[in-house]
């Protein structure tokens, strides 16, 4: 095998397109859109779900329509065909969804059959005891939702919910209301904010694995192995048969995992003005004995909180090659003979360096090669997005 060469600019060619990058390009405030979420109070839910109810009735009506145009005629039917034959629906006696929401429907529909690539999706379940239930879903479109005195009008009500954003300095666009597996409905919408750019200068590389869930350059961690905590007490409601419970400690685990990415995530824009990340995919590991490892250390959630947070901050986010990260010396630049490889080196988290005697840990010498590399793009100049 041949050795791997890692290319290192010069620090003062690095600052200088560092500060290239932080350089403020002009005085206008950037205007980036973000998506707030916000609960809505539970007196509403009996409303909601039957206008849910509207929805699936739609979604499974265009399932059929689809599926028999594409047998009997061989014809695709596209989101406008879709829509031409769902006009009328919302003046029907009792339905409550408007027709900007019908046509939302006919949208995805169309969108996720072309995604999948199948002649006919999976039915919508409106029945709430049915293990094949589908969680609730109403889209709307930019004017469907207004803010009115504390309170979100939407198809004639008038919701309450709990408002920690301050929705009333923000204009609502598009956006939807769903329901998540306890029952609980969140309203979902689009606003723009102001961007407000990272002062930090430094850059960081970030290695993704199994045993943490990402590792700095700089030594900062992020913890894994969230559902691993919670695993004997959610055993133990499965076995008692109570589904609120474990619905509850399914929860608790994705809201966890969540917090600890959003303060480690804004921790790094804030400090950094370039953030390199491995691009490690976990589709073909969720295949082997680890899919369970690999779902719990949520890669992809992590690599899209830090992409839309580096974008609003006006910093370098970029995916680069992690191949023989593990193996090479950060120091020398080589693959040694003593460097971890494979399988059988998955449990060497130490190791020191044949060749130059530097000791590295396994998983903070990966990303000072991911941060090498990134370095490497910099220097050659990153065309205009």
């Amino acid at each position: 095998m041949g050795f791997f060469k890692v290319s290192i600019p010069s620090l003062s060619v690095i600052q200088k397109h560092l500060q290239e990058i932080c350089l403020c390009e002009s005085i206008t405030p950037v205007k980036t859109i973000k998506t707030l979420k916000l609960r809505i109070k539970d007196k509403h839910a009996s409303a909601l779900a039957a206008m849910a109810r509207e929805v699936n009735q739609v979604w499974n009506y265009l399932n059929e329509l689809s599926h028999r145009s594409i047998r009997e005629r061989q014809k695709w039917l596209s989101a406008y065909d879709l829509q031409k034959y769902t006009a009328g629906f919302s003046k029907c006696e009792g339905v409550k969804v408007g027709s900007a929401t019908v046509q939302l429907v006919c949208e995805e529909y169309a969108t996720r059959r072309r995604q999948f690539k199948k002649v006919r999706l999976n039915w919508r379940v409106s029945n709430p005891k049915s293990p094949k239930r589908s969680l609730g879903w109403i889209p709307f479109k930019k004017g469907g939702a207004a803010y009115r005195n504390g309170q979100v009008k939407f198809c004639g009500l008038r919701l309450g919910l709990w408002d920690s954003y301050g929705l009333s300095q923000y204009e609502l666009r598009a956006g939807s209301i769903s329901q998540d597996a306890r029952g609980r409905w969140y309203l979902n919408v689009c606003v723009e904010v102001e961007a407000r750019k990272s002062a930090g200068t430094a850059s960081v590389g970030i290695d993704l694995g199994l045993k943490t869930s990402a590792v700095c350059s700089n030594g900062d961690a992020l913890a894994s192995r969230i559902y691993r905590q919670y695993e004997p007490a959610l055993a133990m409601a499965q076995r008692a048969g109570k589904k609120d419970r474990t619905r509850a400690i399914h929860a608790k685990i994705a809201n966890v995992r969540k917090d600890a990415m959003h303060k480690f995530s804004t921790r790094l824009v804030k400090e950094n003005a370039a953030i390199f990340v491995g691009n490690v995919s976990s589709q073909a590991l969720i295949k082997t004995k680890m899919a369970k490892s690999v779902l719990d250390a949520g890669w992809s959630t992590l690599k899209t909180i830090l992409q839309y947070k580096s974008h609003q901050a006006g910093i370098v986010f970029e995916e680069v090659s992690e191949s023989y990260t593990t193996q090479t010396c950060s120091c020398c630049g080589v693959i040694p003979a003593s460097s971890p490889k494979g399988r059988a080196g998955l449990g060497i988290r130490e190791w020191a360096c044949s060749d130059c005697g530097s000791v590295h840990h396994r998983d903070t010498n990966a990303a000072k090669n991911i941060l090498a590399r990134g370095h490497s793009r910099l220097a050659v100049g990153i065309p205009s997005l």
